[in-house]
């Protein structure tokens, strides 16, 4: 008698499973699916705006005096160098979509991605 009991329980346990699965990915691809590709990297030191770097220009810009190096490349950004001690600025990786951030904690850095390709209106006074 318990076999059947094991059994029904078995198979209710892979549907909760699978179903938690299956609105895991769909939640996935609603988030992705809905990320802008940013314009702009914006550049902040100490909270202060510094420089705006379009990421559509490819380069190499030494930020903060050369205490860190960020790389643009197709659209991309990330931090190839940095003369902090944790490098976690570095490690953060390729930024490309609206809102994601580099930030260098020790050199008070912080790169953030904005605007995207949309050419909507931001604001209208009237």
């Amino acid at each position: 008698m318990k076999r059947g009991s094991d059994r029904k329980k078995l198979i209710r346990d892979l549907v909760l499973a699978g179903s938690l699965l299956l609105a895991a990915v769909i939640l996935l691809l609603v988030i992705n699916g809905s990320r802008e590709s940013g314009g702009v990297a914006v550049v902040r030191v100490d909270g202060v705006e510094t420089e705006r770097l379009p990421l559509s220009v490819n380069g190499t810009f030494p930020l903060n005096g050369g205490s860190n190096i960020l790389i643009i490349q197709d659209g991309q950004a990330w931090m190839s160098e940095a003369n902090c001690p944790d490098l976690i600025c570095v490690r953060q990786g390729i930024i490309h979509y609206t809102g994601q951030v580099i930030t260098c904690l020790p050199n008070r850095l912080t790169v953030t991605i904005e605007g995207g390709e949309s050419g909507g209106v931001d604001l209208i006074v009237g």
